[in-house]
């Protein structure tokens, strides 16, 4: 016995002829850009080349951070600094800068014991011009600061951060807006002011 075979009983759904059905959330029929074409170009990529040397050794260098890395790191990780997105160990004219903001153009170097001798002053002055030289900001701060003084460092990149950011552009208001704005501030008639 089939089921159609009851007179009373019609199981057969309708064919729905004409647009096919709405896509999910999420999905799209078309008629944009390409997702591949959108994410090249809002992509920021530097315009240096960096070798497999120097990758692979910034990806160690991540693994074996030093103390206050690790502390400096905590608090900038995840836009935690005024939403500011921060990376680590990141090549620049063949160094590797410890924390880089390239929204503001900004480098932050943690340096300890070893960096206050003569020699090695002269070679973090070189690397400072060369990072400087691809239009970045460098801030030098010792790891004693990093542990002791948290706080005062973390003021500090984020005044640094706020002086570099481009600032974004205010929406404009709508028509509508402006106009019920214009009428509130109209100086209001009444006829029972114009009264003798």
């Amino acid at each position: 016995m089939t089921l159609n075979s009851s007179p009373s009983v019609d199981i057969s759904l309708p064919i729905r002829r004409g647009a096919p059905p709405l896509p999910l959330a999420g999905e799209g029929w078309g008629g944009g850009a390409a997702a591949s074409e959108v994410m090249v170009a809002e992509q920021k990529s530097p315009t240096w080349k960096v070798s497999s040397r120097l990758r692979s050794n910034a990806r160690t260098l991540r693994k074996n951070s030093t103390d206050a890395e690790r502390i400096l790191w905590s608090e900038l990780r995840g836009h935690r600094l005024n939403g500011s997105r921060f990376r680590r160990q990141v090549p620049i004219a063949g160094y590797i800068a410890d924390f880089v903001c390239h929204d503001a153009n900004l480098v932050i170097e943690l340096d300890g014991g070893q960096h206050f001798a003569d020699e090695a002053e002269k070679s973090d002055a070189s690397r400072t011009v060369a990072i400087e030289s691809r239009g970045f900001r460098v801030l030098r701060f010792s790891n004693h600061d990093v542990t002791t003084n948290r706080a005062g460092v973390l003021e500090t990149i984020a005044a640094a951060v706020a002086a570099g950011a481009p600032t974004p552009t205010l929406p404009r208001k709508r028509e509508r807006e402006q106009t019920a704005v214009g009428a509130s501030t109209a100086p209001a008639t009444s006829c029972e002011s114009n009264k003798p």
